[in-house]
């Protein structure tokens, strides 16, 4: 590592995520993951994951960060997003974790919106650095529909 300002925005953006793991409510899974999306304009919003008794209404702690944007009406500037997840007070400590399809796609929403392929941080003792484009080839969004 290097240790310049990418890393460091990098590891900020990791630990934000970590604590917004720690809201998570997950009584099934036991399994807390938390994201944060930074905005070229240094804004940061977090979700963390929220389950349902009924599984598939779970909602994934990227989508709940990205229903946040967008109720407030920011779509545009993605520039990077940070996700971690484990058991309680332990994420990042695991196996990486990395954005489910679904929540590939909700991201894709996003950045479409703003013209930016974002940075994918994900946290995990295997971390991995890579982008939103090379996670979701193709990917389907809001010029599609034009």
């Amino acid at each position: 590592m290097s240790g310049g300002p990418e890393d460091a925005r990098r590891d900020e953006l990791l630990a934000t995520a970590r604590a917004a793991a720690g809201g998570a409510y997950a009584p099934y899974s036991n399994f807390h993951v938390g994201a944060a999306l930074l905005f070229a304009d240094g804004s940061v919003v977090t979700g963390a994951n929220v389950e349902n008794a009924s599984y598939g209404l779970s909602l994934c702690a990227e989508t709940v960060a990205v229903a946040k944007v967008l109720s407030e009406h920011q779509s545009g500037g993605l520039v990077a997003v940070a996700v971690t997840g484990g058991a309680p007070g332990a994420a990042g400590k695991g196996t990486t974790v990395t954005p489910c399809g679904r929540c590939r796609q909700v991201l894709n929403e996003v950045a479409q919106l703003g013209g930016t392929d974002p940075v994918i941080w994900c946290d995990g003792v295997e971390p991995v650095e890579t982008t939103l484009s090379a996670l979701l080839p193709h990917a389907f969004g809001p010029a599609n529909l034009k």
